[in-house]
């Protein structure tokens, strides 16, 4: 085999699909700002520590986003310090502007992401910005970042449509995902904000942007809300795409449609992928045990079907014991 077709390892009715992908976890960063509880410090690197043990090599921790908008995510700093440098791991965190920039660089980030919305009425909701001067905004913070020798990557919200807006014209999603390429940007995570996207749909999208954008540039950042996310990260791997951005245990929630799944599940994305024989270099079993915790933190059932899967499992298996030691 040509060791450039590595990534286009597997047949069948799907076409090739790559050997292996990156999964970005988001958990600790998109998961829990939309969490009402803020958690304590200790309790986000716990959580941290439990994704690294099972295999996890792209975190998003946290953001530097101004706390007043995000009191979440206010510990930035001191969460930084405690996970600490973790070989073959790259911790990122969001960040909106040059002073965010500043506080990342100053708590040892190699990567920052910036966010970009493709829809008007998003952006002007979401950051109080048109989506033009979000672009020059973001432009302004990926020029610093990279002479300050940092990574960093680009968050698209809204691309299969807007709480607002409703439909956003795919032209308008190439035109920004290209300007962002031209600034720096390592990678373009693509994101369904609503969970509102079809495979169709995400075929009609990637069409598209591959027209004019390498796929190893892009990733996908698929909410669950409509049920749809495995479907459409299944359009995007059939593509090429090898980055998938999930959250342990589905953690998180579209504020636009409250008491909804939010992130694709991280257990529920590597499960499928290792059956389809994709290789993630993350265990499964300490996985579940990350959800697990996740779910002791928040005080609630998280909605990765994976995760409560063999978490019903592990209690018949000990229901049985019990029986039968009673014998």
């Amino acid at each position: 085999m040509d060791p450039n077709q590595n990534s286009r390892a597997h047949t069948g009715w799907l076409g090739q699909l790559p050997k292996r992908v990156d999964v970005y976890e988001v958990g600790p960063r998109d998961g829990l700002q939309n969490e009402l509880r803020t958690l304590p410090t200790r309790d986000k690197a716990r959580l941290i520590d439990a994704l690294v043990s099972a295999g996890e090599k792209r975190i998003e921790v946290t953001s530097f986003v101004s706390p007043k908008w995000i009191p979440q995510l206010a510990d930035a700093e001191e969460l930084l310090r405690l996970v600490g440098r973790r070989e073959g791991v790259v911790f990122s965190a969001l960040v909106p502007n040059l002073k965010g920039l500043e506080r990342a660089k100053d708590a040892g980030l190699e990567e920052a992401a910036v966010f970009i919305s493709a829809s008007e009425a998003h952006s002007k909701k979401n950051i109080n910005k048109s989506i033009a001067e979000a672009l020059a905004g973001a432009r302004e913070v990926t020029a610093a970042a990279l002479a300050a020798g940092m990574r960093v990557r680009g968050y698209l919200s809204t691309v299969w449509g807007c709480p607002y807006e409703g439909h956003v014209p795919v032209e308008r999603v190439v035109d920004i995902c290209r300007q962002l390429v031209d600034a720096g940007l390592y990678q373009l995570s693509l994101g369904d904000t609503i969970g509102v996207g079809t495979p169709r749909q995400t075929e009609g999208i990637l069409e598209a942007l591959l027209k004019h954008i390498p796929v190893e540039k892009l990733a996908l950042h698929m909410h669950d809300t409509r049920g749809t996310a495995l479907a459409n990260a299944l359009v995007g791997l059939s593509a090429g795409v090898t980055t998938f951005d999930a959250s342990i245990g589905g953690l998180g929630g579209c504020p636009y449609a409250p008491g909804a799944a939010g992130n694709l599940a991280t257990e529920d994305a590597v499960f499928m992928l290792h059956g389809m024989g994709v290789e993630t270099g993350i265990n499964l079993d300490r996985l579940v045990e990350a959800g697990e915790i996740a779910q002791e933190l928040i005080g609630r059932k998280l909605a990765g079907k994976y995760l409560q899967a063999a978490l019903g499992e592990r209690e018949k298996k000990a229901s049985r014991r019990v029986q039968s030691a009673q014998t």
